[in-house]
């Protein structure tokens, strides 16, 4: 059974993140990766040795809020996780790429972000 509270999105679709604030370096944070189209840092409440999320710098809210037009932002994402996954050493030993969607879902920021989890052997089901 999850630990995680649910978190309903924002009313206003367009309200401010703590994302938003860590992409316009108002929290100081240390990114671990950038590109044109993503940043990554480490996860604040690690679940795993290695626990980094990927954020687009254009925001999208939820992957379930994506549009046909997102595709190739969404794809970009992949392979920014697993950069930042070959960048910590994960690629040989695996690693986990996991994206919440919404209250069920457990997303607790509405900015899509990837998270990477690796480092230890990782167990099935999830929750």
């Amino acid at each position: 059974m999850s630990k995680e509270t649910p978190v309903s999105p924002p009313s206003n679709a367009d309200e401010d993140t703590i994302f938003g604030k860590i992409l316009r370096k108002e929290i100081p944070t240390e990114w671990i990766y950038e590109d044109e189209h993503c940043i990554a840092f480490r996860d604040i409440n690690p679940a795993a040795p290695v626990h980094c999320l990927v954020i687009p710098k254009r925001r999208i809210n939820q992957v379930s809020k994506a549009t046909d037009d997102d595709a190739a932002l969404l794809g970009h994402l992949l392979i920014g996780a697993r950069n930042v996954a070959k960048q910590e050493g994960l690629a040989d030993d695996g690693f986990r790429i996991v994206i919440n969607d919404g209250p069920q879902g457990c997303q607790t920021v509405y900015h899509l972000h990837l998270h990477v989890l690796g480092g230890k052997q990782l167990g099935w089901p999830p929750c």
